[in-house]
């Protein structure tokens, strides 16, 4: 099968490691060094990686990309307003591209760059072609995000055997090496994502409960914050606006990281800037109490996807036997302070919270090479599937939080007498209605014979790969056509939009469940005054004048109760038509009945 590696695609860093005999080892570059900055310059038909590529940073910020994952599976509409933080320049379109010179670029083509040199530093220490790999992803990156990264590994070469969620893979590296079981909590507060997940671990089985988090939320935004800061106190004192110079910004922003880290560490820290052009020097003193102060609602942020995690998995923090912290950010003391007081207990750190994902993804690499065989991963879903039906309701087939790799299969109809195809419409989210999910997928099963609605049976299977990547199938039972699409999500997420999805789900459960209920009642009021209108046809005669106009006016109050905005008069209408027309469904019953025995009969002689 060849060497299986395990790699952490960061938005910051870089990594890759693999299982030395029995321990996860990050494999390190000639220096000594292991993490690779997630950076890629161009220039002078040249192309640099990682550490060389960073230093060009200040010298040529508009050919140095930078923080790419944020960009992954994303449409320019997506990072419009972010996009002018960068130097580099955008092309707008369906997706995110990025112009070098006469060249675009697309986020998985610049990771690739990324993977190809972390893929060729382990050929170098292993002697031999790396092929295949175990690559992390954040634990909220929807469909089009995995794929793309799944793209991004096929074009550096990589064969990708199973992409993981961020959290789980560092739970990974800390069960392997720690050998702990119960409940944890890992908090993941990376260069460009936070996630959050509850695991389970017993007897080996890695389970995961519950998962939550921002895929636009890390280190990356306090290193933003402290920019802004300091351009704001450049012109306060010195009259100088450098917001819109791409040089003096990236200088700013590379002394900001340095000034985050050192405030880490030490109670206060200074900051020193010349700009010889300008003719100035800026030099100031921070204290850790202000830095905290300035990115305190940023670490706020995250304490609600935590909560919402304990609350999906049932849990409470007095229930949580352990909580990992993983991500460079984790670091700071009031992210640790935050995350002890929500949890009520001291965060453990003993693995680098840098190297914990890479180390997870070796032992899951080591599982899938057969080396482990102790360890099994069940990681879920983060947000629930299904598919639109009439009137524009979620039929739910996958619940957020199921345990993956999964499947669901239901059985779907026509709505229209002679429908001869289907149109299936994909969508995520935990709302009740289409329109407030998130679109993933549409296409028609064609081919369908004519009959009344209501006899074709169309089934519908959804099915969610060890990777997250769903599949869909939509089959016509009588006529065995079948139609197969793997879900790749038209773009169009927000990066607000999935934190937001489940309290918007609570914060509208009862107004959802009315109009989820009002469309289904008008839906069946429709059929069932279709029913009648051709039972009239085919026996009004069998019922004298007064029980006719009875049903008559049963049916024009239940097609005036459909016009209301409640479901209950609805409800109240289709009672009144049934009990009205129940005499009459007895004589076509018993005529029916007359007609089959008398054609038996002739049958028979």
């Amino acid at each position: 099968m060849g060497k299986i590696v395990g790699i952490d695609l960061g938005t910051t860093n870089s990594l890759i490691a693999f299982m030395d005999k029995e321990t996860p080892r990050v494999i390190k570059n000639a220096e000594g060094v292991g993490m690779l900055p997630s950076v890629v310059a161009f220039g002078e038909g040249e192309m640099w990686v990682g550490e060389a590529a960073k230093r060009r940073l200040v010298t040529h910020p508009d050919k140095t990309i930078y923080s790419v994952k944020r960009f992954m599976g994303k449409g320019f509409d997506d990072i419009r307003n972010e996009a002018r933080l960068f130097p580099f320049q955008f092309v707008e379109g369906p997706v995110v591209r990025v112009q070098i010179g006469e060249k675009l670029y697309t986020p998985p083509e610049i990771s690739a760059f990324v993977l190809k040199e972390l893929k060729q530093r382990a050929e170098a220490f292993f002697k031999e072609p790396i092929r295949q790999a175990v690559v992390t992803v954040p634990a909220y990156f929807n469909d089009g995000q995995r794929q793309a990264t799944k793209d991004a590994g096929k074009i550096a070469g990589l064969d990708v055997l199973r992409m993981i969620n961020e959290p789980t893979a560092a739970s990974l590296a800390y069960g392997f090496q720690k050998r702990k079981e119960g409940i944890i909590a890992v908090y993941d507060l990376g260069g460009g994502t936070f996630d959050v997940s509850i695991l389970k671990i017993n007897n080996g089985i890695f389970e995961v409960l519950s998962t939550n988090g921002n895929t636009h939320l890390g280190g990356d935004d306090i290193d933003q914050l402290l920019v802004d800061f300091i351009v704001k106190d450049i012109f306060k004192h010195h009259s100088i606006d450098l917001s819109n110079d791409p040089t003096a910004l990236q200088e700013i922003r590379i002394r900001c990281e340095e000034l985050k880290r050192k405030l880490s560490s030490a109670e206060r820290a200074e900051i020193s800037l010349p700009f010889p052009q300008k003719k100035i020097t800026y030099r100031c003193e921070i204290k850790r109490l202000e830095f905290e102060e300035l990115i305190g609602p940023l670490v706020e942020k995250t304490m609600g996807p935590c909560k919402q995690a304990m609350e999906d998995a049932a849990l409470g923090p007095d229930q949580i036997d352990e909580v990992i912290l993983v991500g460079g950010s984790t670091r700071i003391p009031v992210v640790r302070e935050q995350v002890a007081a929500l949890f009520k207990k001291v965060p453990h750190s003993e693995i680098d919270p840098d190297e914990a994902v890479a180390l997870g993804a070796a032992v899951q690499a080591d599982i899938l090479a057969g080396g482990i065989t102790h360890m099994l991963l069940l990681d879920v879903t983060p947000l629930s599937l299904g598919i639109e039906t009439m009137g524009g309701v979620v039929s739910r087939l996958i619940s957020r939080n199921s345990t993956i790799p999964t499947s669901a299969k239901e059985m779907f109809t026509t709505f229209v007498d002679g429908q001869q195809s289907v149109a299936i419409h994909v969508v995520q989210g935990e709302r009740e209605m289409v329109k407030d999910c998130r679109s993933l997928a549409r296409f028609n099963l064609t081919g369908i014979e004519p009959m009344p609605a209501g006899m074709p049976r169309i089934e519908v299977t959804f099915l969610i790969d060890a990777d997250g990547i769903l599949n869909v199938t939509a089959k016509d039972i009588r006529s065995g056509k079948v139609h197969s699409v793997e879900v790749k999500p038209s773009y169009g997420l927000g990066h607000d939009e999935v934190e937001s999805m489940i309290a918007s789900s609570i914060a509208h459960a009862q107004e959802d469940f009315n109009e989820r209920m009002l469309i289904e009642a008008r839906n069946e009021a429709k059929t069932v005054l279709r029913h009648v209108e051709k039972a009239l046809r085919e026996g009004g005669a069998l019922v004298g004048e007064p029980e006719r106009q009875e049903i008559d006016q049963s049916a024009v109050a239940l097609r005036a109760a459909i016009e209301g905005p409640d479901h209950l008069p609805i409800r109240e209408a289709l009672d009144r038509l049934d009990r009205s027309t129940q005499h009459l469904a007895a004589l076509l019953m018993d005529r029916s009945l007359k007609e089959v025995l008398q054609n038996k009969k002739l049958t028979d002689l």
